[in-house]
This record gives structure tokens, sequence and C-alpha cells, in this order.
């Protein structure tokens, strides 16, 4: 058989996430995509964007990792938004971004007594509640430590007003041009958007199709059939003549083929709804010893946590504000994003936190409290970098692991599968280093 004469292809993405939107869209604008002989589908067992694409920040940085993704991923950001009027569509535009270093002090605390945000030893006294400390506060992986360096020490944007400037003890920005630019999209936008588009070009999107099985030829060496089950009927469907399988199941991935040692790893977050200055900001609050959140003093409780908290911060156009919190492992992934547990103790610990530094934000209604899990790759106990690219089986696909940089990073991914499924090699960047088969998956 002649290698050049296009050959058909059944392409399967499972996973209806940013990377899994991304892929189709990239798939079915390839130039080797020819509509009647490369069908495109889609499975995802809830609905799109329904996990952690949709409940992210959306922050998009050049100074984000792998480094081998983050500067094809950022142009192509601004690319799909000038192509399809991302500003518009799913909020795309640059924003400042920082880091603030701030101290409530007691006299601070004080001046909240009647507010919801937090009483101070003196008020809970009077209850005879407890106080203090009780665990350390664990920071998402957002900054490693070459976005770390990056930061410089700077003054407080004047129009940086949702901050409450006399607690403010250091202000860093990122500031170096050609290195730290940031901008953002909004990631259930971004994600339905995109896939929207990906179903334009061809792409059939599967709802509430929980894949059970890929099924693998006799000898186990290529892939041939992926059964799922469909939520809405309770049948159990398959899918036959299958040439190609890309599994973008985020944490789920995991769970379809172990060998990722892709897992879960939750974190909640807010939803304020205010209007403020375009500013990501990254905080490091210090906070007395004696204050506790007013949801836990009236119920009793200590303040979760001891010495200082990171919440983050991130402006959006049309009057949102997001807000993140720590992450945890102590409720284990679900089978379906649709069973993710949202704990609002914590939401409300993190409203608390960030009501302290950001009256503007304390004194807002909360839109949404949520939480997800971001897809870790993990090795020997450690976060390794995202898996793209080809496995052991033929024309199976890993393109997973990306934790707090899924959105930022995935267009480039989309791209990169794209050509690994059409060409059998990324063209776009050298993404050696993410190679599955490094780790014999």
């Amino acid at each position: 058989m002649d290698s050049r004469i296009p050959q058909p292809r059944h392409i399967v993405i499972i996973g209806g996430g940013v990377i899994g939107a991304t892929t189709a869209y990239y798939l079915t604008r390839h130039p080797s995509y020819i509509p009647s002989i490369h069908h495109v589908t889609l499975l995802e067992a809830t609905s799109v964007a329904a996990a952690a694409s949709g409940k992210a920040g959306g922050l998009l940085g050049l100074w984000a990792y792998p480094t081998c993704l983050v500067p094809l991923s950022y142009r192509l950001h601004a690319d799909l938004a000038a192509e399809h009027g991302g500003a518009e569509r799913w909020g795309y535009r640059q924003l400042g971004c920082g880091q603030i270093t701030a101290s409530l002090k007691k006299n601070n605390a004080k001046t909240r007594k009647s507010s919801s945000l937090g009483l101070t030893k003196q008020d809970t006294k009077q209850n005879g509640l407890p106080v203090g400390g009780q665990k350390e506060w664990q920071k998402l992986p957002k900054q490693d430590k070459n976005a770390s360096s990056l930061l410089h020490e700077s003054i407080l944007p004047a129009d940086l007003d949702w901050i409450n400037a006399s607690l403010v003890r250091e202000y860093a920005e990122m500031g170096l041009p050609g290195f730290t630019e940031t901008a953002q999209v909004h990631p259930y936008q971004f994600t339905t958007s995109i896939a929207a588009l990906a179903r334009e070009g061809g792409t059939e999107i599967r709802l509430n199709a929980k894949v059970t099985n890929i099924g693998l030829n006799k000898s186990e060496t290529a892939v041939s059939s992926i059964e799922y089950l469909d939520r809405t009927t309770g049948e159990t469907r398959t899918l036959e003549g299958v040439t190609d399988v890309v599994i973008a199941a985020g944490p789920w991935t995991g769970r379809l083929w172990p060998k990722t040692k892709i897992e879960g790893l939750r974190a909640h977050s807010v939803v304020f709804a205010a209007d403020v200055s375009p500013y990501a900001v990254f905080t490091d609050i210090s906070l007395p010893n004696d204050w506790v959140p007013a949801h836990r003093a009236a119920r009793g409780e200590k303040r979760k946590h001891k010495g200082n908290v990171d919440p983050e911060i991130y402006a959006r156009p049309g009057g949102e504000v997001y807000a993140c919190g720590e992450p945890d492992s102590i409720i284990p992934l679900p089978d379906t994003a649709d069973e993710v547990e949202c704990d609002e103790s914590q939401c409300d610990d993190l409203v608390s936190y960030i009501g302290t530094v950001s009256p503007v934000l304390g004194a807002a209604s909360v839109a949404a409290k949520q939480a997800c899990y971001l897809p870790r790759h993990m090795r020997f106990g450690k976060e390794s970098a995202p898996l793209i690219g080809a496995t052991s089986v033929h024309r199976l696909w890993i393109a997973s692991g990306h934790t707090c940089w899924g959105i930022q990073n995935g267009p480039a991914t989309g791209k990169l599968m794209s050509e690994l499924v059409f060409e059998g090699e990324a063209k776009s960047a050298d993404i050696a280093e993410l190679d599955p088969r490094k780790f014999k998956v």
C-alpha cells in the first residue's frame, strides 16, 4: 500500500476538557484532515468543561511551565483570540500580575468585629471559643523557581485599588518584557467555544459518554475499539474500527490507563461578583494568631491554618473576580466530574482570608463556590511534567497531566497532538521530554 495515499481514520478523543477540545479543534484544521475519510469523535462522561477546565482561573503566562510548551501556547492563545473574537467570546485580554506581602495587625482585625470576615481572640473569649492554628497552608504549584525569580520589587500600582494598600508591606511585579507577559481567558467560555468550533469543523461530540474500556487487537499492540456507558440511557455502547485514541481525560487519565500515573488533586475556588481593575494577584498574608474566620468561630472551631495564607486572586472581565485556595487530598477522585464534592467551609475560609486585604471583595457577594481536581503526573512521589505523545501501544496517545496550567498550555497541546496523529511527529515544538514512552507508558 502506498503510504502517501491518505487512509481512513477514526480518531477518538476521551475527555471534553480544554485538552480534548483543543485537540479536536486542531485535528479538524490540520492540512491532512479530510472530512470524507477522517472521523473525529470526542467522548465526554458529563458535559464539556465540567471539571477543572470550567473551574480554573484561566491565567496565561509566558512565565508558566513547562518551557517547551509555554511560548507556543501563549502565542496560539493570541492567534485564536484574533481569529475567533476571543476578547468578546471568552474574555481574552492582557492584565497586570504581581504578588503582595501583607500583614493584618490586631487593630485591623478588631475593626472587623461586626463583619462576617473574622473575629479576634477578644471576641471569641466572650463565647469561650477556641482559637489557634492547626496546619500550614499548602500552596498550589503555580509558580516554579524560574517564575519566582522573575518577580521584582515594585510599587503597588495606583489602580490596584481593590487591595488595602495600608496592609501591603511589599509588592513584587511580574514585569520583564518578553518573559513575564500575562493574559487571561475565561476557562469555561474558552473551552466550550473551542469545542463548538471543533464541532463546526467536523468533530462528533458525545456527552454523558463514560469510557469503560479501551479495546486492543489480539496481540494487544494497537487500539481497535472503545466501549462506553451512555449515562443517559444506561446502555453500554461500542465504537468499532477505531484507529487512534487520545486520552485527554485530565485526572481520570490514570483510571483509564494506570501506567500514566496521572491522578487528581482537589482544589477549591470562589467567584466574587465585583468589577475591579485587571490584575492577577498572588498573596502572602500574615494574620494575627488570635484571628478566627467568623464562620468557624460561630461553630466553636479553631482557625484551620497557622502562619501565613496565600490565596490567588484574578480579576476577570464581566464583573467577576476568581480566587483559588490550597489543594487537598481529603476526598478521593470520584467517578465523574458531576460527583465532585465541594467543601463550603474551605470556600468560606478563602472568602474570609481575601476579605482581610480587600475591602471591596470582602463586601462583594459570592457568585460561586466550587471544587475541581487538577491532573498531576506523579513519579516517585513527586509531581512531574505532563505526558504528551505516543505510548507503547500503536496509536494510543496521551495528552494529560498539566496540573495548574491546562488552560495556558491547551492550544499547544492540541496543535502538537494533531501533528503527532497526522504527521507522526511534533513539529511546532520540541517536546521530547514529555514523551510518555520515557516512563514506559
